[in-house]
């Protein structure tokens, strides 16, 4: 399959339907897809490789391209093994095939495969041009997007950038559907959100680029439209709130706390502001993530558990810490029978986030809501609807 009407450039990737969890930690209803790329031209090149769970199927394609043909370079934007797996398998099939990669990533082959083929592998850094014919590419260092290794290639003829993991998302392409948007933010901050000042060094080098096709390792192809997923990936990459509204958290323990979130959430609808809920003891952590740093606005509720915090909301804002969550205003409800803590707690970890601003106003209900907490609730409403 080409990537486009009259390219030169095939698509070998592969769906994986039956995984998961991606990363053995992120939930995929809709599956994966391994992308990978071959530039047919005089030199013929492998554009990175996909994940052992699919590499008969890929291997297969690779052939069925080649046409009994022998590919020239396969180059290695990245070494996650979900993109490396067939690596050892072409340059063992493949003897006049060379590796194109950065130095780094020379550097950690031998992690990963048990083959040694040091002596075939080209090394490129910033700038490098690699001529195939009629296809040029050159190089971009793409550091900690989101491994240290990571190049990116532009292929001027036909104005292509592979991405590498940028611009990817979760899904597989045959459960592709319209809302990009949606799985490529909760993959984009799960997978690369800790490194948002990376991702702007690499969007600012693309803006100097003629692109008129993204291919990334994972996801669609991006062929229409792209100064959305560019402006996208600008704001997120920013830490900029995507979205005016308020995202409410909560861990609840007997319900309670849940009552008191599903209650605000209903104050603020009512005053006009969008809001998103998520009970922390059932939602999926990545979609949580994704909705924080969506909206400008956060609310974190929590009951008070074993003189602490409840263990969920604890794990949630270790999350948030990780991928760097910054640039936004919170406020903090806590329920406790006769020592309430968690918004304490919540405040100290909240504090050590890079201009957040914390409402002073904290809702404390002990055990129930009754008419005093609800006025609480509505105060609340009031200042967060600003």
């Amino acid at each position: 399959m080409m990537i486009k009407d009259n390219s030169s450039i095939h698509y070998i990737g592969c769906d994986d339907l039956d995984l998961d969890l991606f990363e053995n930690q992120y939930i995929i209803p809709e599956g994966m897809a391994y992308n990978s790329y071959v530039i047919d031209d005089e030199k013929l090149t492998i554009m990175d490789t996909i994940d052992v769970r699919k590499s008969e199927e890929w291997q297969g394609k690779l052939r069925e391209v080649l046409a009994g043909r022998e590919p020239s370079y396969l180059v290695v934007q990245h070494l996650e093994p979900d993109h490396s797996a067939n690596v050892a398998w072409v340059m063992q099939n493949f003897k006049n095939c060379q590796v194109v990669c950065s130095a780094r990533a020379a550097s950690m082959m031998c992690q990963f495969f048990d083959f040694d083929f040091s002596d075939r592998i080209l090394q490129v850094k910033e700038g490098d041009k690699l001529e195939l014919g009629k296809h040029n590419l050159t190089f971009y260092a793409a550091p900690m997007v989101h491994w240290p290794e990571v190049i990116v290639s532009y292929e001027s003829t036909e104005k292509v950038l592979f991405s590498a993991d940028g611009f990817g998302k979760f899904g597989a392409l045959c459960n592709e559907t319209d809302d990009w948007a949606c799985e490529a933010r909760r993959y984009y901050f799960n997978i690369c959100g800790k490194y948002g000042s990376p991702v702007q060094t690499l969007l600012k080098k693309a803006a100097t680029l003629d692109i008129q096709t993204i291919c990334p390792l994972h996801g669609p192809i991006l062929k229409e439209n792209l100064g959305y997923y560019l402006g996208l990936y600008d704001t997120w990459s920013k830490y900029e709130p995507e979205t005016k509204g308020v995202f409410i958290a909560y861990a609840t323990l007997h319900g309670n706390t849940g009552k008191a979130a599903k209650e605000l959430a209903e104050m603020l609808e009512a005053k006009g502001v969008k809001v998103a809920i998520s009970d922390l003891s059932r939602a999926d952590v990545a979609e949580c993530v994704e909705d924080a740093f969506r909206y400008d606005r956060m609310v974190l509720a929590a009951s008070t558990y074993d003189g602490g915090l409840m263990p969920l909301m604890k794990d949630f804002l270790g999350h948030l810490s990780d991928k760097t969550y910054q640039n936004r205003k919170v406020a903090l409800v806590e329920n406790g029978s006769w020592a309430p803590a968690a918004a304490r707690i919540m405040r100290s970890t909240v504090e050590t986030f890079k201009n957040v601003s914390i409402i002073d106003k904290v809702v404390t209900i002990k055990t129930t809501l009754n008419e005093n907490t609800r006025n609480d609730l509505k105060e609340l409403t009031n200042l967060l609807a600003e």
